[in-house]
């Protein structure tokens, strides 16, 4: 199965600067995190301390990564990077030295 490490970053402009509404958005945010962490989808996710932004570490296809991460916007953008092991890391190197 395929790891991808998502940074994320909360869109500012779509969240108000009244704390409680904007708690309000951050527990429906996630409440959708635990969900994929129950399901699998997600085996890590953090907040950077002080900031709108943080990562998750995410395992599945390519297309249930894009249906996880669609159920976020327009709150919040992301970059995605397909992660690989240091065990296929090393087996990709030793078939390069054949």
């Amino acid at each position: 199965m395929a790891r991808y490490m998502v940074a994320w970053e909360l869109d500012t402009s779509r969240v108000s600067a009244d704390i409680k509404e904007r708690a309000v958005v951050w527990d429906s945010l996630l409440g959708m995190v635990e969900g994929d962490m129950k399901k699998g989808l997600t085996k890590d996710w953090a907040v950077y301390i002080g900031e709108m932004k943080g990562y998750s570490v995410c395992e599945g296809s390519e297309l249930e990564i894009a249906a996880m991460c669609q159920k976020f916007i327009p709150f919040v953008q992301f970059e995605i990077h397909s992660l690989t092991s240091a065990a296929d890391m090393r087996q990709m190197l030793h078939g390069m030295a054949k």
